[in-house]
């Protein structure tokens, strides 16, 4: 945690680089940290052993801050999962990461990327969309919540090739 400090207050930028199963517990404990129904460590590890998915992360120092996740099949891809460490956001590393990974993508061939975003998320609305990604469908209350209403989960595509 103290590397993550350092990182944002110092001047260095975090590292992007292709994740692997070494990284899963890292990735894991950011995921439960960002979104209501966390991953295990089994279930990213798991993910990060199939041949078909694609994972980058961000590290300051050796310390994880942020990371993307998708599933390739044939010329498709499904982004499964984005995050960014609290104290880290706001600086663009989610841009940066989503750009490095659909550059990624479609050098493997992929040619259309789609995801699923909460409709109330502002901050990953604006990403996707300053990204190119546009709403093709809208799936009813899907994202349960103990604090508000049910949230629509917007499904966005965007077009690589």
């Amino acid at each position: 945690m103290s590397r993550l400090f350092a990182f944002l207050f110092g001047r260095d930028e975090p590292k992007l680089s292709e994740a692997s199963a070494r990284d899963a517990g890292a990735i894991a404990a950011l995921h439960s940290a960002s979104f209501r129904r966390g991953w295990s460590e089994q279930e990213v590890e798991a993910l990060l052993l199939e041949r078909n998915v694609l994972a980058h992360r961000a590290l300051a120092g050796s310390a994880l801050c942020g990371f993307i996740m998708s599933r390739r099949g044939a010329d498709e891809a499904e982004i499964l999962s984005v995050a960014v460490a609290r104290a880290a956001r706001g600086r663009g590393l989610a841009r940066r990461l989503l750009m490095l990974h659909l550059g990624r993508l479609a050098g493997l061939g992929v040619r259309t990327v789609f995801l699923e975003v909460d409709a109330h998320n502002a901050p990953a609305l604006g990403l996707y969309r300053r990204a190119g990604f546009r709403e093709v469908a809208r799936r009813p209350n899907y994202y349960a919540s103990d604090t508000k209403a049910s949230a629509d989960a917007l499904v966005l595509r965007r077009d690589l090739a």
